[in-house]
């Protein structure tokens, strides 16, 4: 009973970032990080790659505290130097359509990473990982 008493006394916004899950029902801990592919020399965004973009502002809307990391790679080149400023030309472009769909761009934090081999095949190198987390 003092338990619940102790708990109506706080305000409603502490009491929402005690919780596991937020309102709708998505856990931070559990959302997945946000991947957007991109076409070889290139940082335009195809429309599926928007609809990422749009569903990563949704959700760090949904946790106002917490800091959006946007990571730009390149795929691995033997014929070419990696590429830091294209990758960081990725990250920026997605970082900016983020802000188009309401994250302040004071919570993005921008980064170019270069050439970094994914996991299999050489296109999914060329991508942008958006985190949403803790700084």
């Amino acid at each position: 009973m003092r338990r619940r008493a102790a708990l109506a006394a706080l305000p409603l916004s502490l009491l929402a970032a005690c919780s596991a899950t937020d309102p709708l029902g998505a856990d931070l801990s559990r959302q997945p990080v946000r991947v957007v592919f991109f076409e070889d020399d290139s940082i335009a965004l195809r429309e599926q790659a928007l609809a990422v973009v749009q569903d990563a502002a949704q959700v760090a809307a949904r946790y106002p505290g917490q800091v959006v990391r946007v990571m730009g790679f390149v795929a691995p080149d033997p014929t070419h130097a990696p590429s830091v400023a294209l990758s960081r030309a990725r990250a920026e472009h997605v970082a900016a359509e983020l802000a188009r769909f309401g994250v302040p761009r004071g919570r993005i934090q921008i980064q170019g990473r270069g050439a970094v081999p994914f996991q299999s095949a050489e296109v999914e190198s060329r991508r942008v990982e958006i985190h949403i987390g803790p700084a």
